[in-house]
């Protein structure tokens, strides 16, 4: 991996933004479903940066991303490329696990997103994964499923900034559908050379208003302070009549 290097604000930067994520109350039903909030883990400088859907129960109750069967899948991703979860930042689309592990509402996107946005902002990495359908839809603000997109990167814009996006199925669905697992492997293997080439080229600097609304609850702010308008685990979520689709996996 390329070695990257940040001040040491940007762990202070991602402390304060989790102690404000732990207060945000802008979706009601996520709120009274949730334990905590499972806002990310992973050093505030990594040049990778994973993203997934949601947390579910093992995530919801240990206040950690990826802690589940899915989990341990990424971890034996990761690790076949050289890479540990320590050396990745790991966050989720929604940062409070849906009921039921329910796929996420496009209000609950909508209120969340800010948040990620501003992790983004803040770890600042070379290379984005998004890992399933709502991540990959999300980042590259398009609807095109994950099976049409998967493992081609492109250069996307996330918030002010360039990245290198990279969009692989989410760890469930090689959990759900075995030969699943060697198509992910093969993504995860063109990861090292990502990495490899570095940020992408930044557009120039202009200024950014993000729009947004809630009559309560608790929103991202540049200065750390609370504003006043306001990962994931699929695996385990029991198979409807629609099969995988309604995972978001695909």
């Amino acid at each position: 991996m390329s070695p990257k290097t940040q001040s040491s604000g940007g762990s202070k930067e991602l402390s304060e933004l989790a102690r404000q994520a732990a207060g945000c109350e802008l979706c009601p039903q996520l709120v009274q479903s949730r334990t905590q909030v499972v806002f990310g883990s992973g050093p505030a400088d990594a040049a990778l940066m994973l993203v997934g859907e949601a947390p579910g129960a093992s995530e919801d109750r240990e206040g950690l991303p990826f802690v589940g069967a899915s989990g341990r899948l990424l971890d034996t991703l990761l690790g076949g490329i050289g890479l540990s979860r320590e050396e990745v930042f790991i966050a989720n689309v929604l940062k409070c696990r849906p009921p039921e592990n329910r796929d996420p509402k496009p209000e609950e996107v909508a209120n969340c997103s800010p948040w990620l946005e501003r992790q983004l902002g803040i770890v600042d990495p070379a290379v984005v994964v998004t890992l399933g359908n709502f991540a990959t839809r999300l980042l590259r603000g398009d609807p095109a499923p994950i099976g049409k997109v998967r493992g081609r990167p492109e250069i996307a814009s996330v918030g002010s900034r360039q990245v290198r996006l990279f969009p692989v199925f989410h760890p469930a669905a090689a959990l759900y559908r075995r030969p699943n697992l060697e198509v992910l492997e093969a993504d995860f293997a063109a990861i090292p050379g990502l990495l490899a080439l570095g940020p992408p080229e930044q557009l120039p600097a202009v200024a950014v208003e993000v729009a947004g609304g809630g009559a309560a609850g608790t929103r991202p702010t540049e200065e750390g302070t609370p504003s006043g308008a306001g990962s994931g685990e699929a695996a385990g979520r029991p198979e409807g009549p629609g099969g995988d689709s309604q995972l978001g996996l695909f």
